[in-house]
């Protein structure tokens, strides 16, 4: 990121920052994604930068009033003035002219030549202000790899800032300014990870550090973590793993991985001191998975997207607000669903509910306090997920009984419709059909295998290309059945239309109705493993791996039980109740699968939400309490009513003799 907007400026002193291995390489990363990273910064971005090295350096250029370093001031006064002119540039909103005034405000102390402490002061209110109205990621949505860290460290840090962080590796020499010693512990104390990130995003303009915005965000994370703890040794890491074991008080100040990304080692010696902070710092820095093992981490992202989303709707922006309220559940909640619904499963819906009418509030432009009680409503509901996501609640029980239930409803309502199939095939006398049926299945089965590795080691499957995958999917299954129920019924109307069933239905399955019968099968089965693949790399932990695959395990015995029952008690049934019962069970999954599917593209945001207050969630049903799956499955009723009674008028069934 520029700190300066002058593209002479010269070079200064490089206080902060990471050199690269080779600039030519990371510059030609920056034109390989579209043009130059430091373009790509947002101006809030660029402004928090800014307030964050005025914050740390200021008192490298004033003590006691008097100016001590002259380039420095001037630095100063730059970036003051640089932070009030791309304050102007910031989209407008209702926390802008107070930002603008307070920007005004420093940049009067800093010409004035203020105390640090004053300067500071202003600074950081100022940047805290600045997040607070326009909002940006202020931690890793999981505990980054230090490993990987180390790695990235030596492949692109090392030849300029040394094996060790202390500034002198073999290409140092001759780089003006030089690149920074990261052992130096006291400009250490004063820097964040926050802040470390965004150097390793956006660069420094006047140095030979240049944006590393190619990498992966956890891969930025990651480096920053680990660039981060280069100033402490392992004595430091082993007092403050001891720290953190015994102090019950000083874990409680670390609750998430967005408090260590924002603390710096200096704010944290104001209530433990020096040493203290030192030591905890170094060991969270290299360890920051502990956080991770106490629970409250897993809603981190949620907690952070929830406060941006309310400051957010607060400034008047309405559209961020509703863009960040859905994060806030399918980046910040959804991925835990399993192993909530395994421990508690009437909490999930409680949050649920409240996720959509927080949404709903949005939507509908609800004042301000009415979103701002339901947002702490749901911080509420997130401290008791929090409580039972702890390491003593996720014993081996919660993991087995999670993995059965899921399975077992996920399976059974795909298994209902392709044993319908199997079945309506074999009274047909039809199994040369019955691969094209097999085969949609099966086809099924290895793509949700196919995802589950894209999504482990290639992509990432947001949560809204989750929800829509399973909501269009839904509707799409829904309305098949639909049209396959009424058709269904009405085969079993009339004795004539027994003759017409043995002796004319083979020829009616055309191999373009065998190839449909194929894409229904792997539609409905993709659906259901998509999202149970998934759920299950959510529960999956070395700890509990062993009670995850004995739950599947059982539910699939139960599942094949449960199709050998079916397809032994159809095939017993006089052929026109085998069309009666088929129609119905189609009919009950159409109604679920098209509550289920509107629910997803609900909580994709791509269906809008009006709650039902009051109203209970059946999700055996597929029935939640909104306008929009009430009204698509009344529809559903009335279709399949309507099909039934023109299947039962006297022209229709006499016209089926024909």
């Amino acid at each position: 990121m520029p700190l300066s907007p002058a593209s002479d400026h010269k070079p200064r002193r490089a206080h902060h920052v990471l050199a690269p291995a080779c600039l030519a390489l990371a510059l030609m990363g920056s034109l390989l994604i579209g043009g130059s990273a430091l373009a790509a910064a947002t101006p809030a971005e660029t402004i928090w930068r800014l307030l964050d090295y005025v914050a740390v350096d200021y008192p490298g250029a004033i003590q006691d009033g008097r100016v001590i370093s002259a380039a420095e001031h001037a630095e100063m006064v730059e970036f003051s003035q640089t932070v009030r002119r791309l304050m102007a540039t910031l989209p407008a909103t209702k926390a802008k002219p107070g930002l603008e005034t307070k920007a005004d405000a420093l940049q009067q102390a800093i010409a004035a030549k203020r105390s640090a402490a004053e300067v500071a002061r202003l600074a950081k209110g100022l940047a805290a202000d600045l997040l607070a109205a326009y909002p940006v990621p202020l931690a890793p949505s999981a505990a980054p790899d230090l490993a990987r860290g180390a790695s990235l460290y030596a492949e692109n840090c090392v030849s300029c800032h040394g094996a060790t962080g202390d500034g002198k590796g073999p290409a140092a020499k001759g780089l003006d300014p030089a690149p920074i010693a990261f052992t130096d512990l006291d400009r250490a104390r004063q820097r964040s990870l926050f802040g470390l990130y965004q150097v390793v995003e956006q660069g420094l303009e006047g140095t030979a550090m240049p944006s590393f915005a190619q990498m992966p965000s956890n891969d930025r994370w990651a480096l920053a973590f680990y660039v981060g703890g280069l100033s402490q040794d392992e004595g430091a890491r082993s007092r403050g793993e001891a720290l953190w074991q015994g102090d019950a008080k000083l874990r409680g100040q670390f609750p998430n991985l967005e408090t260590l990304t924002k603390t710096t080692p200096a704010e944290l010696a104001l209530s433990v001191g020096n040493r203290k902070a030192d030591d905890l710092m170094a060991y969270l820095r290299r360890s920051p998975g502990v956080l991770t093992e106490q629970g409250a981490v897993s809603l981190a992202f949620a907690r952070s997207k929830l406060k941006a989303t309310v400051n957010a709707y607060a400034a008047g922006n309405t559209r961020d607000a509703g863009a960040l309220a859905l994060s806030t559940y399918l980046d910040g909640v959804e991925p835990f669903e399993p192993a909530i619904a395994a421990r508690d499963s009437k909490l999930l819906t409680r949050i649920e509910a409240a996720m959509g009418e927080f949404r709903s509030q949005i939507g509908r432009n609800a004042p301000v306090d009415s979103v701002r009680r339901q947002a702490t409503v749901i911080e509420g509901l997130l401290e008791e997920v929090e409580a039972v996501l702890a390491p003593a609640q996720a014993d081996a029980t919660a993991a087995f009984v999670g993995a059965f239930t899921i399975l077992l409803r996920e399976g059974l309502e795909a298994l209902l419709i392709v044993v319908a199939m199997i079945a309506f095939l074999k009274k047909a006398e039809r199994q040369d059909v019955l691969p094209y049926v097999h085969g949609g299945w099966v086809a099924a089965l290895g793509a949700g295998v196919l995802t589950w590795a894209a999504a482990t080691y290639f992509i990432t499957i947001s949560g809204a290309q989750r929800e829509m995958t399973e909501g269009f999917g839904g509707l799409f299954a829904a309305a098949v059945l639909l049209s396959v129920g009424i058709w269904m019924h009405g085969k079993s109307q009339a004795d004539a239309w027994q003759r017409y069933i043995k002796e004319r239905l083979s020829k009616a399955l055309s191999r373009g109705s065998a190839w449909f019968l194929f894409l229904l099968a792997f539609v409905v089965v993709y659906r259901e493993a998509f999202e149970t693949i998934l759920f299950f790399a959510a529960l999956w932990s070395p700890r509990t791996a062993g009670a995850v695959l004995g739950g599947a395990g059982v539910a699939l015995v139960a599942l094949v039980a449960i199709a050998w029952v079916m397809l032994r008690y159809s095939s017993r049934l006089p052929i026109s109740q085998f069309f009666a019962a088929s129609a119905a069970l189609v009919g009950v999954l159409a109604f679920v699968l098209a509550g289920k599917g509107l629910a997803a593209l609900q909580e994709a945001g791509v269906v809008p939400v009006t709650a039902l207050a009051g109203w209970p969630t059946l999700e055996l049903l597929g029935f939640y309490p909104t306008w929009q799956t009430l009204l698509v499955q009344l529809a559903v009723i009335a279709i399949l009513v309507g099909g039934y009674l023109h299947n039962r008028s006297p022209r229709r069934m006499e016209g089926t003799t024909g």
